[in-house]
């Protein structure tokens, strides 16, 4: 098992109703679109991290990325906080960031995808939704 790979695993199964309400969040924005798409981002990523933000998620992403890096056997520097460079909302989803001892960690939530400047709510299930890569 790869080191992305046990990271996805402790978030599909440590932190599953994280991720839902993260979706919850997004479908709320995507429900406020004329259509299934927009392509105006700031009708995407403000509201985005308004809703996370009021539904307390934005909170809890600092625990979530602690797990990640705690299952890969490192450790951070410092508390991480729900705010950059820790914690950032995109137009994609919320990402979040840690640097470990030989790289850097990235975990982004893709709650929706970009294609020729559409926004979309991300299809699929959790491999979908999740990106884990080592920079």
């Amino acid at each position: 098992m790869t080191d992305a790979d046990l990271v996805r695993a402790r978030l599909r199964s440590e932190h599953a109703d994280l991720l839902r309400a993260t979706e919850g969040c997004a479908d709320a924005v995507a429900a406020t679109w004329d259509g299934a798409y927009t392509t105006d981002r700031a009708a995407v990523a403000p509201p985005l991290s308004a809703r996370l933000s009021e539904s307390g998620v934005t909170d809890r992403f600092p625990v979530v990325l602690s797990d990640a890096v705690s299952v890969l056997d490192e450790s951070l520097p410092a508390p991480p906080v729900p705010a950059p460079p820790y914690v950032t909302v995109t137009s994609v989803g919320p990402v979040l960031r840690a640097t470990l001892s030989e790289s850097r960690l990235v975990v982004t939530i893709r709650v929706f995808t970009v294609e020729r400047g559409r926004y979309r709510r991300t299809a699929g299930g959790t491999d979908e939704l999740l990106g884990v890569e080592f920079r």
